[in-house]
This record gives structure tokens, C-alpha cells and sequence, in this order.
């Protein structure tokens, strides 16, 4: 079990595209020491890799777009209220739409909630997940390999290893093929 710190997590919600802004500046108050109740905050990640012109590319894709994860003492532990300078330092930083809950009333992440969330955050972070773009069934063609120029329908999508198996016409009859995601297109 994860060691206990103090605060809960909070889902903060953002301006789309303003995610690593938010936290940046949260930050920046955080080394300060201006940022009270707040003790941590994290834009979930993962690494995709995708063929785009002809070339294979690394990006960051967040989990939640708009969103990001904030672990802060929102209410008074005594008196159950939500602590005043706490949810204004939070609603002030430019960007924060608001904190995810009913109304004025946010709602914490569940402790399974958050040790899945940091699970899978640590599970991916050195890991690069490729992206497919295809589904079964699809008609594909092979731009590169042995099988170049061959065509086929995919049969089955490794996600985790970004590979694909195809039915490919060799001789007449129908041959499954290995491949990588990256190694077809569509026809």
C-alpha cells in the first residue's frame, strides 16, 4: 500500500490545451510557498508512437484532456468545510475552470481511484504504446518488408507489441502474415 501523505486528490478542470500551464504555475507558487493546501499536482501521460509522412514520431498524449490532478488539503479537517484560501488559490490560477464535484462542493478521488491512476501513470511512463489506426477486418496494404505491395485484412491487433496479423493472398491461398503497425497502409 502507497505511503500516506497528507491531502486528498482532486480532479481540477482546465481549459483544454492549458494543462501543463496549470500545473507549471501551480508550481511556481508551490516553490514559493504561496500555493496553501496544495501540495502536488500531475497532468497524467502516456508515449505514443505513430508514422506521420513517412516517419516514425514519439508524442505525449494526456489521459484526460482538460483535466488535471491535484493533491490538496480542499477541506478543513475539523469542521468538514471547504477551506476558503485553499479553493481560491485554486480557482484563481489562470486557466482553472473549476474543481470536479457538485457545484461548490469537489469531490475527492477514491484512494482505489487514485492508486489505479498512479499505477497505470508509472506503468507508462518509460513505456512507448504505439498508435494503430486500424480495426479487424480492414483491407490493408504492405509498404514495407518482405511481403511489400502484398495486400491482406487484418485478423488480429497486438496493441501492447504494435503488430498486426494479416490474411495475405500468397499463391492462392490465404497466409497469416506478422507485422508492424507501421509496415502497412490503407489501400
Amino acid at each position: 500500500m502507497a505511503e500516506q501523505k497528507p491531502g486528498q486528490w482532486f480532479v481540477v478542470h482546465t481549459l483544454s490545451g492549458h494543462e501543463n500551464k496549470v500545473k507549471e504555475s501551480i508550481e511556481k507558487h508551490l516553490a514559493k510557498g504561496e500555493a496553501l493546501g496544495v501540495y502536488e499536482v500531475l497532468v497524467p501521460m502516456e508515449k505514443i508512437s505513430e508514422v506521420r509522412q513517412g516517419k516514425k514520431t514519439t508524442t505525449a498524449r494526456k489521459y484526460f484532456p482538460g483535466y488535471v490532478i491535484a493533491r490538496m488539503d480542499l477541506y478543513n479537517p475539523e469542521t468538514k468545510k471547504i477551506d476558503e484560501a485553499t479553493w481560491y488559490f485554486m480557482r484563481e490560477i489562470q486557466g482553472v475552470i473549476g474543481i470536479v464535484g457538485s457545484g461548490n462542493h469537489p469531490i475527492p478521488l477514491s484512494p482505489p481511484e487514485v492508486e489505479d491512476l498512479m499505477r497505470q501513470v508509472t506503468e507508462t511512463e518509460d513505456k512507448i504504446t504505439p498508435k494503430i489506426n486500424y480495426d479487424v477486418g480492414e483491407n490493408v496494404k504492405i509498404k514495407d518488408g518482405a511481403f511489400e505491395n502484398f495486400e491482406g485484412v487484418i485478423e488480429e491487433i497486438d496493441q501492447e507489441r504494435g503488430k498486426l496479423k494479416l490474411l495475405v493472398s500468397i499463391f492462392g491461398r490465404s497466409t497469416p502474415v506478422e507485422v508492424e503497425y507501421w509496415q502497412v497502409e490503407r489501400e
